[in-house]
C-alpha cells in the first residue's frame, strides 16, 4: 500500500466545510472526506510546527521525545523512532515536499527524495500550493508505480493570509475600515503585533479595523490551498495508483483568530489550536464519522499498523486501525495531554466534555493560571468555571500532574518529575524568547 501524507499546515477542524463550518471553504476535502473516515476529535499534544510534526512522525508525546518548542536547540533523538525511516527501511521509496528539514532537527532522516520549493522564497511560508504541486505532482507521477510514502506540506493557511485576489473577498462582503470596528484593538499586545501591523496588515490598507475581514482571509486560503489538494489528488487518481493509496490528510495545529485576545496565531491551548482535521481515505475503508479522542501520536503507529509493519515499543500512540476497518466504537483514551513553551508556558488536559488548563508562568495577557471549561455547553472556551466547579478542576488537575509524573519517570528524566518538567519547559521558553 502507497502513502500519501498531506500535511495543511495552520488549519483548524471547524473552518472546514467537512466539519461543520458554515461558509464554503472546502469542497474538494469535503469530497475526500465523504470517501473515508473523518476522526471529529483530532487533537495536538504539542504545539505549534515543530513539536507537532515529531509527534506525528515519532509517535511520541513531546515529553518523551524532547522537542516542545518551535525553535532552540533540540534535535529529534537518535533513539526516537522515525517514521519515514521505518518505512524507507521496509522498502517504500520516500519522498517529502517540505521546507522542514532546513532547521537541522533531522526533519529530512529517512527521506531518500527531500524536495524543498520555498528555497526560492526569501520567506519560506509565501511559497503557496501551486510551487508545492509544481514539484509534488511531477514526483508523484514519475514514482507511482514504486511502492511510495510521499509527505507533502503545504502553507497557504499560515500567517500571513495572502491568496491571490480572487479569494480575498470571497467570504467579506462589509466594510474592513469601518472606524467603529473596534475588533482589531489590542493587536499589539501579541509580540509580533506590531511587526504584523507593519508589514502585514498594512499591505490589505493601512485603515484595516475589523478583525473578521482578517479571518475572512483565512478562509479565503483554506479555498485557496484546498483548490492545490484537488489537483493533488487528481495527479494521483491519473497514476492509476490511488486504489492502492491510503491518503492521509491533518494539520499540525490550528489558529487562533482573535478571541482570548491572540491574534492570528496558533498559542494558546484552547480547541482552535489543539483541534485539527484528520481524515483517512482508502478504497476498503468505508466512509464514518468517528468522535472519539485521537491525537498526533496515534499517526505514525496507525501507517505502519495498515501497512503490515511491526510498530516500534517506543511508540506511544494507538493504531486507530480498529476504527477504519472493523466494528470498534470504543475509545482509545480519557483524555489527551497537550502543551507548549514558545510563546506561553502551559499544560492542558482534554477529555470529551472538559478542558483544564494549567499555566506554569502568566502569559502576555494575564490570563488565570487555572482554566476550566465545559466543552458541551461552552465549545468557544468564553467561560473559566474553575472557581465555580473547584472538583471538577482539581480532579482533573490532579490527573494532569499524574500523567506528567508517569511520563516523567517512565523517562528517567528526575526523581522529581514535576518540578524538572517545569523547570525544562522554563528554560527553553525563557532562552527562545531571549532569542527574539
Amino acid at each position: 500500500m502507497n502513502i500519501l501524507f498531506i500535511a495543511i499546515d495552520t488549519l483548524r477542524a471547524d473552518h472546514l466545510s467537512c466539519y461543520g463550518y458554515p461558509r464554503n471553504t472546502s469542497p474538494r476535502i469535503d469530497g475526500l472526506s465523504g470517501r473515508g473516515a473523518v476522526f471529529e476529535k483530532m487533537i495536538a499534544p504539542g504545539i505549534p510546527t515543530h513539536p507537532s510534526f515529531v509527534t506525528m512522525m515519532t509517535g511520541q508525546y513531546p515529553i518523551t521525545h524532547g522537542v516542545v518548542a518551535h525553535g532552540g536547540s533540540r534535535s529529534i533523538p537518535r533513539t526516537s523512532p522515525w517514521l519515514p525511516t521505518i518505512l524507507q527501511q521496509s522498502g517504500y521509496t520516500t519522498c517529502a515536499v517540505d521546507n522542514l528539514g532546513e532547521w537541522q532537527l533531522g526533519f529530512s532522516n529517512g527521506y531518500e527524495f527531500y524536495i524543498d520549493p520555498t528555497r526560492r522564497k526569501g520567506l519560506s511560508i509565501n511559497a503557496d500550493n501551486r510551487e508545492i504541486n509544481r514539484r509534488a505532482i511531477p514526483w508523484l507521477t514519475e514514482f507511482a508505480k514504486e511502492k511510495f510514502f510521499m509527505f507533502v506540506h503545504y502553507w497557504d493557511t499560515h500567517t500571513p493570509y495572502l491568496p491571490p485576489r480572487a479569494y480575498r473577498n470571497l467570504f467579506y462582503k462589509h466594510n474592513p475600515c469601518d472606524p467603529n470596528n473596534k475588533t482589531l484593538d489590542g493587536l499589539e499586545r501579541h509580540p509580533l503585533g506590531r511587526m504584523w501591523r507593519d508589514t502585514w496588515l498594512n499591505k490589505l490598507g493601512d485603515c484595516v479595523t475589523d478583525a473578521e475581514y482578517i479571518e475572512a482571509l483565512y478562509d479565503g486560503s483554506i479555498r485557496f490551498c484546498d483548490e492545490g489538494v484537488g489537483k493533488l489528488l487528481r495527479a494521483l487518481d491519473e497514476t492509476g495508483v490511488a486504489d492502492d493509496t491510503l491518503v492521509i490528510l491533518v494539520s499540525d495545529h490550528g489558529e487562533m483568530m482573535y478571541r482570548h485576545k491572540i491574534f492570528f496565531d496558533h498559542h494558546g491551548l484552547y480547541d482552535g489550536t489543539l483541534r485539527v482535521p484528520l481524515i483517512i481515505s482508502h478504497p476498503a475503508i468505508e466512509p464514518k464519522r468517528i468522535p472519539h479522542l485521537v491525537a498526533h501520536v496515534d499517526l505514525a503507529p496507525t501507517i505502519l499498523d495498515l501497512c503490515g509493519i511491526t510498530v516500534p515499543v517506543g511508540m506511544e500512540g494507538f493504531s486507530l486501525s480498529p476504527y477504519l476497518y472493523g466494528a470498534e466504537d470504543k475509545p482509545v483514551r480519557e483524555f489527551v495531554v497537550s502543551e507548549e513553551c514558545t510563546w506561553q508556558m502551559k499544560w492542558s488536559i482534554r477529555t470529551d466534555t472538559h478542558k483544564f488548563i494549567k499555566a506554569l508562568e502568566e502569559d502576555f495577557y494575564h490570563t488565570p493560571m487555572r482554566e476550566l471549561y465545559d466543552l458541551r455547553a461552552d465549545p468557544h472556551e468564553f467561560n473559566n468555571i474553575a472557581l465555580r466547579e473547584p472538583k471538577t478542576a482539581e480532579h482533573l488537575e490532579r490527573t494532569l500532574n499524574w500523567w506528567i509524573k508517569e511520563m516523567m519517570v517512565k523517562n528517567g528524566l528526575h526523581k522529581d518529575p514535576l518540578l524538572a518538567h517545569g523547570i525544562t519547559l522554563g528554560n527553553e521558553w525563557k532562552k527562545l524568547k531571549d532569542e527574539g
